[in-house]
């Protein structure tokens, strides 16, 4: 079975990628297993001073989970199952990592997620993950 690994960061963009991606399920012998991803930016500074990592940890899943919310209400609705995940770093080199640490044989993405900016053909996340990914990446505009 392929397993899929799509990138959300909560933009219309990421959404727009897994709701059109799933309605190609008929493209493949049978429907492929789906895995979420959102990578949370890791806190700046030396917020870890004043904040236990317990704490960290917890507002980095709450974030994580609002982005994700759309596209698990999504799935949810059409009974197609999925597992999430939730990672702190770099988001390209986080979704690369993780891509070939689990072992999927394809990442799925939108041409721009949040920091994308009119008029870009593709976004600096996108762009560097088609750069590092050994493994193949499709694009759904």
């Amino acid at each position: 079975m392929l397993k899929a690994l799509l990138p959300v960061d909560g933009s219309e963009h990421s959404v727009k990628a897994v709701t059109d991606f799933v309605k190609c399920g008929d493209w493949f012998r049978q429907q492929p297993e789906l895995h979420l991803l959102n990578v949370q930016h890791a806190l700046d500074g030396n917020v870890s001073l004043f904040i236990n990592q317990a704490d960290i940890r917890q507002y980095h899943q709450e974030e994580g989970l609002k982005c994700l919310q759309n596209v698990r209400d999504f799935l949810d609705h059409a009974g197609i199952a999925y597992q999430y995940h939730i990672t702190v770093g770099d988001s390209a080199e986080m979704i690369v990592r993780f891509a070939a640490e689990k072992g999927y044989d394809l990442i799925v993405m939108g041409p721009r997620g949040k920091g994308g900016v009119k008029g870009l053909l593709l976004g600096s996340v996108t762009n560097k993950v088609m750069q590092l990914s050994k493994i193949p990446v499709l694009l759904i505009k």
